[in-house]
């Protein structure tokens, strides 16, 4: 086992203990410590003690330099041996660069989960008594694109994805000195194995046609097939892209968003019954009785003047919001509605808005890929709770 004997100035360490608090005493110690171990060090490289002859000295002391070295317990500053050749490098600092690097890592997990760059900054002056800027933390975050990005672009070929979520939502970005409006477009599954799975994200200009054609592009070159149903909004952009790039799929209208449409234009009294007929067609277990209902709706209520936007509505929308019916009805719970995918939009914003407004597209994507990371993860094993049929 290794010795090392080091002169410890009792006064000095008296000092510390008697007018400073504990941390400056494990301070002063470990600079203590680690600096007899690179003295130790440097001996066993030369082969040589302090003023030794030997013949097998292989270089000679060459004085100290500084290096300060940030610790969990603050920032330290050593004395480092050096060599005349240059070679000898101490092996502390790789050791504690981990110790660097995972306090690094903490930093990145504040941010990714919410907390502003101002209070991370305060949370390291707390702890190390550092003051490190917001611009610091922020260039920190870019540690996070190549980890993002290879998550980002994973393969899709590794398994097949029936039902597919399609969503966008909106967030504010500084471009060419101004604040513009960014959609984010996000996708999400649930597989053949029944587990749900975020597939991909994609920061564009306003929610447009060629916008979601980009997206679903991007997601078919990393390998993803036509679903059995696509699941969104009735954006027209979004439709006409779902049209022409998934030949084959069918649309399943949302229908908390379809429900919302229609109710939105019905009378503010007496409709009592009216809602009780809407609520029931949606309520069907099968397509046979959503369509049989429907019609028994329109029997009732088609005549009143009242009631005539929103029955156009219901009538141009009836078919796409219920084509989930013809999938197994195990499955009817998840894929009738993009709530799932709101949620998770939910979960993005609560992390998003303490950014409020992102420097540049590139940290939007950054920051909104590891929040989603993040929630991938935790769904991994989980599946979705489906009866047998």
């Amino acid at each position: 086992m290794t010795q090392i004997q080091f002169n410890l100035n009792i006064e000095d360490l008296k000092d510390c203990v008697m007018n400073s608090d504990l941390n400056t005493v494990v301070k002063a110690s470990l600079v203590l410590v680690l600096n007899s171990v690179m003295e130790k060090e440097r001996d066993d490289y030369l082969h040589a003690g302090v003023y030794e002859r030997t013949s097998d000295r292989l270089d000679y002391r060459n004085g100290y330099y500084e290096r300060e070295l940030l610790l969990s317990i603050g920032k330290i500053s050593l004395k480092v041996p050096r060599t005349r050749n240059g070679e000898f490098s101490p092996s502390i600092f790789e050791k504690y660069s981990r110790c660097d690097q995972a306090f690094v890592l903490s930093m990145l997990e504040m941010v990714v989960n919410g907390v502003s760059t101002r209070k991370v900054k305060n949370i390291v002056q707390q702890l190390c008594g550092e003051n490190v800027s917001k611009s610091f933390v922020s260039s920190l975050t870019e540690k996070l694109d190549p980890i993002v990005n290879t998550w980002a672009n994973r393969p899709l070929n590794t398994t097949y994805y029936p039902y597919i979520f399609a969503d966008a939502m909106y967030i504010k970005v500084r471009e060419h000195h101004r604040v513009v409006s960014k959609a984010v477009y996000i996708a999400t599954a649930i597989n053949e194995n029944n587990r749900r799975e975020i597939l991909g994200l994609k920061v564009d200009h306003s929610e447009s046609f060629e916008a979601w054609q980009r997206f679903f592009q991007y997601l078919q070159s990393r390998g993803l097939q036509s679903p059995k149903l696509i699941i969104s909004d009735a954006h027209k952009g979004l439709k006409k892209a779902i049209a022409e790039e998934f030949v084959g799929t069918t649309w399943q209208r949302c229908t908390v968003h379809f429900k919302r449409n229609i109710f939105n234009q019905l009378p503010k009294k007496d409709i009592g019954d009216v809602k009780i007929g809407l609520k029931r067609i949606f309520e069907a277990l099968k397509i046979e009785d959503a369509r049989k209902f429907k019609e028994e709706f329109l029997k009732s209520f088609g005549e009143n003047p009242k009631l005539k936007n929103a029955i156009e509505t219901l009538e141009d929308g009836f078919e796409d919001a219920i084509q989930y019916l013809n999938q197994p009805s195990k499955y009817h719970q998840f894929i009738r509605s993009t709530n799932s995918l709101e949620r998770l939009n939910q979960e993005v914003r609560r992390r998003e808005q303490v950014i409020r407004i992102f420097p540049n597209t590139q940290s939007a994507f950054r920051l909104i890929g590891a929040v989603l990371m993040d929630i991938a993860e935790e769904q991994t094993n989980k599946k979705i709770a489906v009866g047998k049929e």
